[in-house]
Order: C-alpha cells, then structure tokens, then sequence
C-alpha cells in the first residue's frame, strides 16, 4: 500500500473516531481549542488537509476537488485501519468535505460549522477579493503582517472577517503560525478554484448539523442556501460565533461536536 501520501494529523483520545477537517488555508491547528475537550469523550483525528499544513498537495495531475479530496482521506483513514463511515466535523472548507462524505455514504454524522459551497453559482467574488487580498498582504509584507499579528487590537482587526472577532484570545504564536500557514498553502489557489459548490446532498440519510455564527463576516446570508441539503438538517445560528468559531466560545463548540455526532 502506497503511504506517501498519507495525511498528516494529531490522533487523541480514545473511543469511536471523530473526524476534524479545517477551513482552507489553516491547519489542524485551528481545532486547538477544543481539541482536548472532544478527546475526553471520543478518539479525535484533527487532520491537515492535502496542500495544507503539513500534508503535502494531491499528485500532480489530481484535481483538488470535493471528491478527489475525500478519497484522500479515507485512503489515510483506511492505512489506520478504520473502515466504517466516521462522525466528521468540518469548519468552512471542511465543512464542504464533511458533507461531499456524507452524500457518498462515508460519514456517520456530520456537524458543518460555517461551511463553504451553500451558494448558487460561481464563487462569491467578495471571498475571492478578501482572500487573494490576505494573501498577497502576507507574501509582500510578511514581516509587518506578521509583527501586526503581535499586538492584540490589531490581530483582532485583522481577523475578525476571516476567522473570528474573538482572536484576540489567541497567544501570538498561534496568531502568527496561523498567517503563516495561511501564506504558506501550496495548494491554496488550485484548491479554491477546484472546490464546488455543494449538490447532490439532499438525499443524505444520516445527521447533519449546519451552524453559522451571527458575526460569521465571511460567508454571509447569501452564502448560506439550504435547498442542497437533506430536509433533516438542523441549523442553527449560535449568537456571537465567527466564521471560525473554536476561538470564540470553545466550550460550546466542542458540546455542540459531540451532541452532533452522538
């Protein structure tokens, strides 16, 4: 069996598998809040997702799509001997992958926090203007982007939109290692361009949980159809939760996880 590209996660805890899958351009890093919550309970795999973090990109040659994605994962999931559908947990991108493994019968439960895809038609150009902005920010001035996410008021100006208005909270080493994985994607721009919106969903027979908090300033309303999901969904808009939630009331985040995927 081919191990090269095996995805690289953090694995804690014991119990049934509960899969986390990060927004694009971060990392495992950004379940670090509720990470030792969600162990006390279940075995926790937080992986880095291909292209990102330390995983590296899909072959040349594979597109870094939904699909494409999944398969990836559950070939690492099967080198570590889970076979089964697993409960996933998907923030933003992840949430799209939460939900592409759910329609192909993969996923025991889902809870997708903020996720991406739930728009009509082409990529909303304000993700691409705020994304393609960041980014360059931080390849053409990375010491000053850098130094900025030192001093507390100004990381929580900086990140509020695409992460949360709570970041505050974060230390500096978790602010500055998350622009820097943020700079650092080398799948970033073939990603976002790959990913779909979501379809063909409708028909997902196993839980699904939907939240989005009511100071996510990334993907607004229209951002958040419901008709490509099954009728069962429960959606829910936590007050005060961002885009990112895990920084704002981790907590919550980590009970509403594993009420879940129960």
């Amino acid at each position: 069996m081919n191990t090269a590209m095996a995805w690289h996660h953090v694995d804690q805890g014991s119990g049934r598998p509960l899969v986390l899958l990060h927004g694009i351009g971060m990392s495992h890093a950004a379940w670090k809040p509720v990470l030792a919550m969600l162990a006390e309970e279940r075995r926790v795999l937080a992986f880095d997702v291909a292209g990102f973090g330390l995983t590296p990109p899909l072959p040349a040659g594979t597109v870094p799509n939904q699909t494409n994605l999944i398969a990836a994962l559950f070939e690492t999931l099967r080198q570590l001997g889970i076979e089964e559908p697993v409960d996933i947990a998907g923030n933003s991108m992840g949430g799209m992958l939460a939900l592409e493994a759910a329609r192909q019968g993969l996923a025991r439960s889902v809870v997708a926090l903020s996720p991406g895809g739930l728009w009509h038609g082409e990529t909303p150009p304000r993700l691409k203007m705020i994304f393609a902005l960041l980014r360059w920010n931080l390849r053409i001035f990375p010491r000053l982007s850098l130094a900025l996410m030192r001093i507390r008021p100004l990381r929580t100006l900086l990140m509020a939109v695409p992460m949360s208005s709570r970041c505050g909270r974060m230390t500096v080493e978790e602010a500055v290692g998350a622009a820097q994985t943020f700079s650092a994607a080398t799948a970033f721009d073939e990603t976002f361009s790959s990913l779909v919106p979501v379809s063909g969903c409708a028909g997902i027979d196993v839980p699904v949980t939907v939240a989005f908090g009511t100071r996510d300033w990334l993907l607004t309303r229209t951002c958040q159809q419901r008709d490509e999901l099954p009728p069962h969904t429960r959606w829910l808009r936590p007050k005060g939760w961002g885009h990112v939630p895990m920084w704002d009331d981790p907590p919550e985040v980590a009970r509403l996880i594993l009420e879940g995927t129960a």
